[in-house]
């Protein structure tokens, strides 16, 4: 885990790592809770943002498995469809060839086609729908950018090396990270805010 974070980011830790244990403990007494399954792999692909890449993509695994395991319990769960395709979406960004990340690209746009089929008028599945098809366009541009960024740092000063660098690198990385998961967490929230949070009382 990455040891450079502010307060606020070390408090969504914190957070998230509670809602893991939850989930943990949810599972052992209940694993055939669909819902418990999918939420807890929402928080494990929140989490994946704050590994270093090779741990980030185990998170995600991790988190797809647990959403095939949600769909094996419930298999037209829609949330547990969309949010398997943005697992599939930060895998493929977290891969560097944008030949090895289409298979991802791939696999998300059949899930958010598939979450639209169970749940046609979710505008949220409409947008992701629509975003998947730019997707590749997306990850060719950040990873260009990964790469210019860290040729200049690399070839700016040949006495600052190492720790510019690997701070140059750790803030692109968070970009890349912070616009994929903030894409999935304002959905994930506003989904979860609409199916499990009581209806606001009448003004």
């Amino acid at each position: 885990m990455d040891m450079d974070l502010g307060q606020q980011d070390f408090d969504r830790i914190l957070f998230y790592e509670h809602a893991r244990k939850n989930a943990e403990a949810v599972y052992a007494k209940n694993p055939l809770d669909a819902d418990n399954l999918t939420s807890w792999a929402g928080v494990l692909i929140e989490l994946s943002q704050f590994q270093t890449r090779s741990d980030s993509i185990k998170f995600v695994k991790d988190a797809v498995s647990k959403l095939e395991e949600a769909l094996e319990i419930n298999p037209k769960k829609h949330d547990a469809i969309w949010s398997l395709g943005n697992a599939q979406t930060s895998l493929a960004f977290i891969t560097e060839d944008l030949e090895d990340a289409k298979p991802y690209f791939t696999r998300a746009m059949q899930c958010f086609q598939q979450a639209l089929e169970e749940d046609p008028d979710n505008q949220l599945y409409i947008k992701s729908l629509e975003l998947a098809s730019k997707a590749p366009d997306l990850h060719r541009e950040f990873h260009r950018q990964m790469a210019n960024q860290q040729a200049v740092a690399g070839g700016s000063s040949a006495s600052n090396t190492k720790a510019p660098k690997k701070k140059k690198s750790a803030d692109l990385k968070y970009d890349i990270f912070g616009w994929v998961i903030l894409a999935v967490a304002i959905v994930a929230w506003v989904g979860m805010a609409k199916t499990h949070l009581p209806p606001p009382p009448p003004k």
